[in-house]
């Protein structure tokens, strides 16, 4: 015979307590962490709670110690592979340190978009806002903002009064261009990510910055836009420059800004019957889950993002703490992933 459904309500801090044969105020002493609870008696109430299957109120928390322990996330660009790979690394680290995370995802990071998503996160009651704003656009227009909890950027803060967190995209730069001269290269070509992007200007930084220490001019730039699309039309132009060999600066080695451009490079010198690396070389940035797989396998640059994640959100949780200093900046360092196709032709 069907019983009706009991009206069955989640279990309280008092029911714990009662199962565990201690006082309610012992059991808030477990759950905030209070070093002054014997061993035994913190196990007793762990165990009550699992077996209750307790569940804190985060909303009555909040009341009596005045902390959401909640974090806002603003997110610009999410399509692209860096900014969701870094949207997944905060909210991984953010998880890892006890704290909920409110998303605000937007396509463009312009004032508007941008205080919007500010005061839609303060009504949540945020504590502090980890911003993903690559654009220099983004970053002067959240400078700009008057946010009533601290904010840390992620790619982008280092040029204006705010902490921030980075790769350090120059260094990643220097790196594959540094290689790929040692591989007898007598100079490189770079296609670089939009003009706007921090990203983009620092890589193109580093590269430039190789060449001129090793005393050979930079070649002219070519610009894409992230796409395998736009790294396409630029390996054309660089085919057609390849097979003509003409002029000062021989195109047989290029350092792309995104692996996605140069899987679009890659496939131009395919079509027109060049070899990589016989005879062009190709490297990216980023190490995306393909790069392994492109033919050739794509020697690129590897971005931490759980570092990035980690230490976005400690230096966040620092100043809400008040702990760290207004404008502090940390790099996390980038690693060079190399592959075939870059590989000396006399290598096997």
């Amino acid at each position: 015979m069907a019983h009706p459904a009991e009206d069955v309500r989640p279990p309280t801090m008092a029911d714990v307590a009662r199962e565990a044969g201690v006082s309610h105020q012992t059991v808030s002493r477990v759950l905030s962490g209070h070093p002054n609870v014997r061993a035994a008696t913190r196990e007793q109430v762990t165990r009550a709670i699992e077996h209750l299957g307790y569940r804190r109120n985060s909303a009555a928390r909040a009341l009596v110690t005045r902390r959401t322990r909640t974090l806002g996330v603003i997110a610009v660009n999410t399509a692209l592979y860096g900014p969701a790979s870094t949207l997944t690394g905060l909210q991984e680290a953010a998880r890892e340190q006890g704290y909920l995370v409110s998303t605000v995802s937007l396509r463009t990071g312009e004032g508007q978009g941008l205080k919007g998503a500010v005061d839609h996160l303060a009504s949540w009651g945020v504590e502090g806002v980890v911003a993903i704003t690559p654009q220099r656009s983004h970053v002067q227009a959240l400078a700009e903002l008057d946010a009533p909890f601290p904010v840390v950027t992620v790619e982008g803060g280092h040029r204006l009064d705010l902490p921030g967190v980075s790769l350090d995209q120059e260094l990643g730069a220097r790196m594959v261009t540094e290689h790929l001269l040692a591989a007898g290269h007598r100079t490189v070509w770079h296609v670089a990510g939009p003009e706007d992007w921090l990203e983009s200007e620092a890589r193109t930084t580093g590269w430039r910055a190789v060449l001129e220490e090793n005393g050979i001019k930079p070649p002219r730039v070519l610009t894409g836009d992230w796409s395998p699309l736009s790294g396409y039309r630029a390996g054309q132009e660089l085919a057609g420059l390849a097979l003509a060999r003409r002029g000062a600066a021989p195109v047989t080695a290029v350092f792309v800004a995104n692996d996605q451009m140069a899987l679009g490079v890659l496939r131009a010198l395919r079509e027109a019957g060049i070899r990589t690396p016989g005879q062009v070389a190709v490297a990216g940035f980023d190490d995306i889950p393909e790069a392994e797989y492109f033919p050739p396998p794509l020697t690129t640059v590897r971005q931490d993002f759980a570092a990035i994640g980690r230490r976005s959100i400690g230096l966040l949780v620092d100043h809400i703490e008040g702990r760290a200093r207004r404008a502090e900046h940390l790099l996390v360092e980038p690693q060079l992933i190399m592959r075939a196709s870059t590989r000396p032709s006399d290598e096997p």
